[in-house]
């Protein structure tokens, strides 16, 4: 057949089926994909909205806190606040830390399609990575849409990374972040290299948002599979991004020049996660630039895991922390 007759051939039609949930997952993973399906899907406002958008967060928040809240607050961390320039950093300290054998501080940045999040949400999330990771952590809760828009969160961002470089090596940070924390530790690594600071020890990016033009094949493979995230976010996008061109670098990482720098990466996705592509493509770039960089992919796993307590979630924060000890050389 002619190339050009196959290349019109710009889709592939299926016909209607079920999709059953692996019986070789853990139960918890299960349960989860079975009740995260029949939950309601979210539309999301156009940029042009921002009382809208404000809503739509106190919504956000409205149905994360509660499942997260009893969980995080009974874990033996304590929680410090720092003001660094225009944002807020939640300090969190395991019990059983101790300053003197582990200097280390892992950058933490929050997801919530870079527009949700912000406040108890933030905080609770850096006390569940230091129980995790057995590390302080310095979670950024930076300013979000609609009153601060890009780049407002990248400035944010940056501006913690050079208050941490005040006080530790490079070798002694680590950066990283979930969702749309993925995208920002990314951008902000990519800034920080740009303006000529030392790079981090490691970038750890968990199901990371690191192409606002949506244009990965899973974006339409897993839409709906993915039970946490079913469908793109374009409408969150153009809200943060501000007019800015959704390509640039600093807004999707995926498009930088990795070639210039960029610190040994750990890459994590799953097999149903809407952003899988996003993670994928940013492990062959980061390759095919000469960097180091690992791709763990789990099975069944759609947007963000299983919930935060099933073994596969885990497994995932064990593997963080091991890819810790492993690549950056830290002693936890």
């Amino acid at each position: 057949m002619d190339p050009a007759l196959l290349l019109n051939r710009v889709s592939l039609h299926l016909e209607a089926r079920d999709i059953p949930i692996p019986a070789h997952i853990s139960e918890q993973a299960r349960i989860f994909l079975a009740t995260a399906g029949m939950a309601p899907r979210a539309v999301y406002p156009t940029a042009a909205e921002p009382e809208a958008w404000r809503a739509a967060a106190e919504a956000w928040n409205g149905r994360m806190l509660p499942v997260i809240e009893p969980i995080l607050e009974a874990l033996p961390v304590s929680v410090d606040v720092l003001r660094v320039g225009a944002c807020d950093v939640y300090v969190a300290t395991p019990a059983d830390w101790a300053p003197g054998a582990a200097p280390y501080a892992y950058m933490d940045i929050h997801g919530g399609a870079l527009v949700f999040g912000a406040g108890r949400f933030a905080r609770l999330i850096t006390v569940w990575r230091a129980a995790a990771l057995g590390c302080r952590v310095f979670g950024v809760d930076y300013r979000v849409p609609p009153d601060h828009r890009h780049p407002a969160a990248l400035d944010d961002c940056v501006g913690v990374y050079r208050y941490l470089l005040e006080r530790h090596a490079p070798a002694e940070i680590a950066i990283g972040g979930i969702s749309a924390g993925g995208n920002l530790a990314a951008a902000c690594i990519l800034r920080a290299r740009d303006e000529g600071l030392p790079l981090p020890a490691v970038a750890i990016l968990m199901t990371p948002e690191l192409d606002l033009t949506e244009t990965g094949d899973s974006f339409v493979v897993n839409r709906d599979i993915d039970v946490a995230l079913p469908s793109p976010l374009p409408e969150a996008n153009l809200l943060y991004a501000d007019g800015a061109d959704l390509a640039d670098p600093y807004l999707s990482p995926l498009f930088g020049n990795f070639a210039k720098g960029f610190p040994p990466t750990f890459l994590q996705s799953g097999t149903r996660d809407l952003f899988l592509s996003n993670t994928v493509r940013m492990h062959r770039a980061l390759l095919q630039a000469g960097r180091q960089a690992e791709l763990h992919v789990w099975e069944a796993m759609p947007h963000a895991g299983f919930g935060g307590t099933s073994p596969e979630d885990v497994e995932m924060q064990q593997a963080v922390r091991d890819y810790l000890v492993r690549v950056a050389g830290w002693a936890l």
